[in-house]
Order: structure tokens, then C-alpha cells, then sequence
């Protein structure tokens, strides 16, 4: 696998002064306000194109950029971001974004869900790459702020100008990804996957665990706040520890107790059937069954989501958490979350 970094991406292919590019950031949400503000701090022009009167327009103007319409801010730009929710791209690119598209300009996507699923088709005369962080926005700003970068996935697939590769990892650098690692791929390879991670593992397997084990333990009789810093709060400890240096590095740190008792016993909450259910949730994706699911649920005004997100926010072990939470009040300092700014 081929992995770019800082000195193989040209910022000039975006904001030299000849031939500058505007870049048209459509959507101001977790990655677009990321995207949005690397990219200027890069020095690269930005426009922001949003549904007049939504609720992140405020957001972007108080951040110091230029605001319009979808439609203006794509008549106004050579490159062209995608970063507004997956179920929302395809309605948006038929109306606002494709027509407005100027033949050799470049459409771009930090996901290749549309894509890969032909929920977008662009005209031939497009070129269409994806720049993909491989973390949620809010770190990748925070990353780049630190001086650090985010590692994220680069794919081509239209290259009608032949020069696709080389804006796609201007933009990268713009975000501070090359900093880290832009590593090729393409759009099948980097949609699938990244569907798989989420729903088996980073989010769907992960949350999941965590409440199994709350569960088990209240339901033993133990003390919701015991379980929570036990299965919960702890999580982000582990993880930093693999996220340094591996399994590996998180063994070394913890007891051998804790060591012996993960090897163990960890193979028999993740059995067989687990793996086999990791199976059929990747064939899922793979044949376009979730994608078409995940459609379908929009196209009928989200009600089983919306039913799914009320009741997530009131079970006991988001109550518990927002309890103990409220006893560390160092949290609120620093937050990559602020959902009045970004």
C-alpha cells in the first residue's frame, strides 16, 4: 500500500497565487467545520455552502467564513467537499450540486458511501477523489491545532484533468492529514470497510459491550456508579494504550492479572457466534443491503432512528454516566465536542 506524506503533496495546487482554487465546503458539521478551518488555517480559500437557515450557518459565519447557498457556494469553487450526512448527499447533489458543477472541476468526499453505491453518478467531465480522516472531525481539528494530523485514506475516481491524485493530496496536507499518513485506496475498499468498523466494532460492538457489561453487573446487584467507571469510564484508558502502542503496549501496562484474565476470558465473550455475526453484517454491506436499508429509513422520515436515539438517551447507563461526569468538572475543559461551535 502506497502511504503519502507533507512532501509529496504540493500545497500550490491549491492556493498558489496564478491558480488558486477555491474550495466549497458543503456542510459545517463534524468534519466540514474540521475540513473547513485546516483549510484556511492552510491558507486555502474556503466557501461554505449551506441551507439557508439551518442551524449550522450561524457556526460558520462566527468562525470567519464566507456563507452561501449550496448552489453559489459550487458555482463559486473548482473543488468542491461533500461533507453533509450520507442520507442527505444524494437528494442535495441532484438538485443543488451536480448542476451547478463546471466541466474539470472537482468533486470530493470524505466517505465513498454515495459513490461506491451509485446514490451519485457524476458527469464523466467531473474529477472525483476522496480524502477520508480516519478519526471523527472533531479530533481532526484538534489534531491539527497540536501540530499533529490525523492519517487518512486517499481514493481517485474519476481523473478526467489527470492530475486528481495530485489536488486530492494538496487537500489532504490542507487538513493536516499527510502529517500523519495518507495511504491510497479506493472507494469500495475504504466505504465497506469503514462500514464494517463502525458498526461491528468502533461503535455498534463497542457501546454495545460496554452496556452488556453495565447490565450484568447492576443486574448482580452491584452499584450502577461502580459499574460504570468499570466498564465504561475505564474504556478510554485501554484504548489510549493500544492507540500508543498496540495490545502489545495495553498488556505491558496492566496487572498480570488483568493480562491473564483478557486472554482468557476475552475469546469467550467474543466466540464464534460473535464472529459469525461480524460475517453476515459484512455481507450486508457488501451487497448493498445496509446501504439500501439506510436509504430506505430516510426516505420514510427516520422514524425507527429517531425511535432508536430517544431511547438510547434514557437508559439508565447514559443517566448514570452524565452523574458521574458532572463530579469531573476538568471534563468541560479542552472539549473536542462543543456543540454550540462545531
Amino acid at each position: 500500500m502506497k502511504i503519502y506524506y507533507d512532501k509529496d503533496a504540493d500545497l500550490g495546487r491549491l492556493k498558489n497565487k496564478t491558480v488558486a482554487k477555491t474550495v466549497a465546503m458543503i456542510g459545517y458539521g463534524s468534519q466540514g467545520h474540521a475540513h473547513a478551518l485546516n483549510l484556511k488555517d492552510s491558507g486555502i480559500k474556503v466557501v461554505v455552502g449551506l441551507r439557508k437557515g439551518g442551524t449550522s450557518w450561524d457556526k460558520a459565519v462566527q468562525a470567519g467564513f464566507e456563507v452561501k447557498s449550496v448552489a453559489e457556494a459550487v458555482k463559486s469553487a473548482e473543488v468542491v467537499m461533500v461533507v453533509v450526512p450520507d442520507e442527505l448527499a444524494g437528494p442535495l447533489y441532484q438538485k443543488e450540486i451536480g448542476p451547478n458543477l463546471q466541466p474539470g472541476s472537482y468533486l470530493a468526499f470524505a466517505h465513498g458511501f454515495n459513490i461506491h453505491f451509485k446514490v451519485i453518478v457524476p458527469d464523466s467531465k467531473i474529477n472525483v477523489f476522496m480524502i477520508a480522516p480516519k478519526g471523527p472531525g472533531h479530533l481532526v481539528r484538534s489534531e491539527f491545532v497540536r501540530g499533529a494530523g490525523v492519517p487518512a485514506l486517499v481514493a481517485i475516481h474519476q481523473d478526467p484533468s489527470k492530475d486528481t491524485l495530485q489536488v486530492a493530496l494538496a487537500y489532504g496536507r490542507g487538513i493536516g492529514a499527510s502529517r500523519a499518513g495518507i495511504l491510497e485506496t479506493d472507494f469500495r475498499e475504504e466505504t465497506e470497510t469503514d462500514l464494517f468498523g463502525e458498526q461491528s466494532v468502533l461503535c455498534g460492538g463497542l457501546t454495545s459491550l460496554m452496556k452488556a457489561g453495565f447490565e450484568t453487573l447492576v443486574e448482580a446487584g452491584y452499584a450502577p456508579e461502580v459499574a460504570y467507571f468499570e466498564c465504561v469510564h475505564e474504556m478510554k484508558l485501554i484504548v489510549d494504550l493500544i492507540y500508543e502502542g498496540g495490545i502489545s503496549n495495553m498488556r505491558y501496562s496492566i496487572s498480570n492479572t488483568a493480562e491473564y484474565g483478557d486472554m482468557t476470558r476475552g475469546p469467550r465473550v467474543i466466540d464464534k457466534q460473535v464472529r459469525e455475526e461480524m460475517k453476515k453484517i459484512l455481507q450486508e454491506i457488501q451487497s448493498g443491503r445496509f446501504a439500501k436499508e439506510w436509504i430506505a429509513e430516510n426516505k420514510d422520515g427516520s422514524v425507527n432512528f429517531n425511535s432508536l436515539r430517544r431511547k438510547a438517551r434514557e437508559e439508565k447507563i447514559e443517566k448514570v454516566g452524565e452523574q458521574l461526569r458532572g463530579m469531573m468538572p476538568w471534563l468541560e475543559k479542552n472539549r473536542l465536542v462543543d456543540k454550540s461551535k462545531n
